[in-house]
């Protein structure tokens, strides 16, 4: 769907984004990771063609990056701009026609997204008579409402309560079934780990990592295991003996306890279980994986090391 190569922009001699290569598949969501300032905006408004690389190349389906492929993208910008006097139908038909919409389809586009978001009564309200939560789902509206092939979001989840945090994730993902393409650049890790099927991680400038969330969380695990038990803490650790090591633990009351243990030696899963079984009441078991915020923070700290 899109495939960038060696993308370098400067801003007054100051590599914004150096030598970026990295390829979007159709039908899959990407997560576009990094810390403040490590430029993934500007990443973004190149591929919009907001602003021009110094050097690199784009392609769209294959075919070099031109202004006319802009009809097939929904963009949503990390800085939110809906025109405040303007009524959520009429910004509807304005952001349709700069993509090339007529008033028939919009209006047909727009029936259909606030039906399903169950917002009608908004259709004539002015910008300035809605919540924060209220034009942000216009925005993200007005962003989906050509069905671009390629969707790109800065930021997407900010200013959202719990709840239409998960109803806009489970758009994304019926999105995605349908073929469509999407890049999300975000900091709400939960989400990168419950939607995106693969991660990139950029820092000061440069693409420091890539894979799939379950490869590289796999990748830095560190052979731990939970383990959800009724019980008494010593009959726990007296059941570990030698081949397990206690690392944490958690008291969730009336006997009840969460342990995170090691294996010693070649000890395996099944091991652990057999010295529990009949010692304590096994509810759960399970290994730890690190989080993408882990993740994300290792390698940030990994990268800076190496500067160093």
């Amino acid at each position: 769907m899109l495939e960038l190569q060696q993308l370098t922009k400067r801003f007054n001699r100051k590599a914004a984004i150096d030598e970026i290569s990295l390829t979007l598949k159709q039908g899959e969501i990407v997560g576009l990771l990094g810390p403040n300032g490590a430029g993934k905006t500007t990443l973004i408004r190149i591929i919009n063609r907001i602003i021009e690389p110094d050097s690199g190349t784009i392609r769209f389906k294959g075919d070099l990056m031109q202004q006319k492929h802009l009809a097939f993208i929904g963009y949503l910008p990390e800085e939110r701009g809906l025109y405040k006097n303007m009524t959520v139908e009429a910004h509807a038909h304005f952001l349709g026609a700069l993509r090339g919409m007529t008033k028939k389809d919009v209006n047909t586009a727009l029936d259909y997204w606030l039906n399903k978001f169950d917002c009608q009564s908004w259709r004539k309200k002015r910008i300035e008579e809605l919540s924060k939560g209220m034009a942000q789902k216009v925005q993200f509206i007005c962003t989906v409402l050509h069905e671009p092939d390629l969707l790109i979001l800065d930021e997407p989840f900010s200013g959202f309560d719990p709840v239409n945090v998960e109803l806009i994730k489970q758009e994304l993902v019926e999105m995605k079934a349908k073929g469509k393409t999407i890049l999300i650049s975000t900091h709400n890790m939960r989400s990168v780990e419950e939607i995106c099927d693969r991660v990139i991680l950029i820092n000061q400038s440069k693409k420091i990592l890539e894979g799939r969330v379950s490869q590289l969380q796999e990748s830095l695990k560190t052979g731990e295991y939970a383990v959800k038990f009724r019980g008494t803490m010593i009959a726990f650790v007296n059941a570990l003996w030698t081949g397990f090591e206690l690392i944490d633990k958690e008291i969730l009351g009336d006997d009840r306890y969460i342990a995170r243990v090691k294996m010693r030696g070649d000890s395996s899963f099944e091991d652990l279980l057999k010295v529990l079984i009949g010692q304590v009441k096994i509810e759960a078991a399970w290994e730890v994986l690190p989080s993408m915020h882990e993740v994300f923070i290792q390698a940030v700290n990994n990268e800076q090391k190496v500067e160093a």
